[in-house]
């Protein structure tokens, strides 16, 4: 694979996280907060290997605990931004969906749209 062609793969990568982020803001503001942390596990799952994307991943998953007043959550995230800012150029759970609720260290199926965007 060209180098060109793995800059467009992580081109297309990105702007799918950041639609997904858009999603999850545009969710919260809406006052659907499952929803809102939904697309930041959707936007997780696609930011592991890009540690800024990935850390901001787990803000926005950090700022809808703190709005659900979920202390569990606030916790793992804040766990989770230190070790994304370790870990995500050496190693990540693949599909994992970054929320307190699951192993930070579990791999995961991904869901399929974003398994067909992360194959290419």
């Amino acid at each position: 694979m060209s180098l060109n062609n793995n800059h467009s793969i992580k081109i297309r990568i990105l702007n799918r996280y950041r639609m997904e982020v858009q999603f999850a803001l545009d969710a919260r503001i809406n006052g659907d907060l499952n929803l809102a942390f939904h697309h930041y596990e959707r936007a997780h799952i696609l930011s592991q290997k890009f540690t800024l994307p990935h850390i901001k991943s787990h803000l926005g998953m950090l700022r809808i605990g703190f709005l659900r007043k979920d202390m569990r959550e606030m916790f793992g995230q804040c766990v989770r931004v230190v070790a994304a800012l370790i870990f995500s150029k050496l190693w990540v759970p693949i599909g994992n969906t970054g929320g307190a609720n699951v192993s930070a260290l579990k791999p995961m199926p991904i869901p399929h749209d974003l398994r067909q965007l992360l194959d290419e």
